[in-house]
């Protein structure tokens, strides 16, 4: 076993004032169990550690098991804990048996517990053993996967459980976390030491993270062979805006490439000043993936690295990548946790997964921070589930029992997300007969905190604005810039001449235009037979001006009346 040092002080003196914080907490109870909260990127794995290395010193416990999401995860686990002095084997396997006895413990994954519990459990009766759950979310992905955990560790001496992002959407009870009744009779998981995202935002413990959405027109043919169309960005149905949102991502359409053009430019002026920094892209299924990874190569001249759960070898890749400094990594929804790269600074969301857990896992890639001053950039559609978290970001959640559920709620739902994840599938459904007919990006809107910019009127802040924002500001600096230039559209708008003395505001009329356009294009396409496409060339060829997403309340009129003249028989 390899000795730690027993100097607490040297320990203690490099860590952030929460580890230390927290690290006092534990110690000052010394309980079985603790839950800790705190953001990703804000240091989890420091803290663990170093409370390990103590309980180690005091011969409270002599072994370590760390359980992790991701084998990836495992390897960090291990490299981490050797600046520790901890000696901990990535590569344990349920059938070897006994541990080495150079390991002081071993780093194991959820799946390794739940597919043989009586093992590890046999390992934690052995030896006094403190045992580290990463994400201890993960352990109620299935009821199988709860009770693995909870009769493998239920011998534990210590436990400590760890996690970054918000808890999980079902009712699932996660192991060894308590549940206390509040007022209103719901049992709400109580955690031991919190440090969110907002405070350590306001520490400079992590980067502020800055939100780009694309709105868009998208026409789709269905499998009747009727051929849709809806703006990405209005308000739609449930079944219309899942459709459109796929065709946005499909990377036939014009919408993904756009977007991964403007990110592209986004992580070009990030590296004026940051020179390795990095960009991500998160994927649906692996052919997306690859289609991106080709997209990529063709706007950027450079090949992407391309990460996938079954490849054997994209724990390397990933580690290859970090090291590098490659402007693009690819992947699909499994790498949102288990990633470690802290040069990656902006992020594209092209996935259709909208859980509020995943999209923050997926946000704490890009806001681990290596020095003051780095802003970090995302890209997603305009979807309002994503706008909304996007907007939300510095909110704390807990985990709930006892509540109602939603309709559209599925107590096996995040187990279905994760075996999804594991596959690199499409979503359920995907496999339906699906053709994107056009798919159109347009500059929506800023996020950056809690705070919209831009926003669909006619004076909006210009895309660049937003994409050529220095790459080195302290989180005060950029509100101000970005508040400053709110304020001065604000003041264009007030000089402008206004459309209507009254009524609702011109964005609002320009939506309803473009509605009723659609609606008529629509009702054409069935006399006609038409594509939609055809339709809005032939009317932009007759009235003149942009594409509809461009034309203004005159130009949208003209083309009303137009295809309102073709069906009374005027041409």
């Amino acid at each position: 076993m390899t000795l730690v040092d027993t100097n607490t002080e040297d320990r203690l003196s490099g860590l952030r004032q929460w580890q230390r914080e927290a690290y006092e907490e534990y110690f000052r109870r010394e309980p079985r169990d603790f839950l800790a909260v705190a953001t990703p990127g804000a240091g989890k794995t420091t803290f663990a550690l170093t409370l390990a290395a103590e309980l180690l010193s005091r011969h409270t416990v002599r072994s370590v098991t760390i359980v992790c999401p991701t084998e990836h995860l495992k390897k960090q686990w291990a490299e981490a804990a050797a600046a520790f002095g901890i000696a901990i084997d990535p590569d344990f396997k349920n059938g070897q048996g006994a541990l080495g006895k150079q390991y002081t413990g071993a780093a194991i994954t959820y799946a390794q517990v739940a597919a043989h519990p009586m093992l590890h459990r046999n390992r934690t009766e052995a030896r006094r053993t403190l045992v580290i759950f990463d994400e201890i979310h993960h352990a109620g992905d299935a009821l199988s996967w709860g009770e693995g955990v909870r009769e493998a560790f239920d011998p534990a001496a210590r436990r400590l459980a760890l996690t970054g992002t918000p808890f999980r959407s079902d009712v699932n009870p996660i192991p060894f976390v308590e549940y206390v009744q509040d007022t209103n009779g719901v049992r709400r998981c109580a955690w031991d030491y919190s440090y969110g995202y907002a405070p350590a935002l306001a520490d400079g413990v992590v980067r502020p993270v800055m939100f780009m959405a694309y709105s868009g027109e998208m026409r789709w043919r269905t499998t009747a062979g009727d051929e849709l169309a809806a703006r990405l960005g209005e308000p739609l149905t449930q079944d219309a805006l899942a459709q459109a949102w796929r065709a946005a991502l499909d990377p036939k359409g014009d919408w993904i490439t756009k977007v991964l053009a403007a990110a592209d430019r986004r992580l070009t002026e990030v590296r004026n000043s940051h020179p390795d920094a990095g960009g991500l892209v998160i994927a649906t299924d692996h052919e997306n993936a690859r289609a991106y990874a080709r997209i990529l190569r063709r706007i950027t001249g450079r090949g992407a690295t391309v990460v996938l759960s079954d490849d054997p070898t994209a724990s390397k890749k990933i580690n290859r990548f970090a090291d590098s400094d490659d402007r693009w990594m690819v992947a699909v929804r499994m790498v949102s946790e288990g990633v470690d790269v802290p040069r990656l600074m902006v992020g594209v969301y092209a996935t259709t997964t909208s859980t509020a857990l995943f999209f923050a896992q997926v946000v704490g890639r890009f806001v681990r921070m290596r020095r003051r001053g780095e802003l970090a950039s995302v890209f997603l559609p305009s979807v309002p589930t994503l706008l909304e978290y996007a907007g939300e970001l510095e909110r704390e959640r807990d985990h709930a029992l006892d509540r109602p559920l939603r309709e559209d709620d599925d107590p096996e739902q995040e187990m279905v997300e994760e075996s999804r994840k594991k596959r690199d599938t499409p979503d359920a459904g995907d496999e339906i007969p699906f053709e994107t007919m056009e798919a159109s990006a347009e500059f929506d809107r800023a996020l950056y905190d809690g705070s919209e910019f831009g926003g669909g009127t006619p004076d909006s802040p210009e895309e660049e604005d937003f994409l050529g924002l220095p790459g080195l500001l302290e989180p005060e600096q950029v509100s101000q810039l970005l508040r400053k230039r709110k304020s001065e559209q604000k003041a264009n708008e007030l000089k402008a001449p206004k459309e209507q003395e009254s009524g609702p505001p011109a964005h609002e009329v320009l939506a309803d235009l473009r509605k009723e356009l659609n609606s008529l294009v629509g009702a054409w396409h069935h006399r006609t037979g038409q594509p939609h496409g055809v339709i809005h060339s032939e009317l932009r060829r007759v009235c003149g001006g942009p594409p509809i997403a461009q034309a203004s309340q005159e130009q949208i009129r003209e083309r009303i009346a137009k295809i309102r003249a073709w069906a009374t028989g005027q041409r």
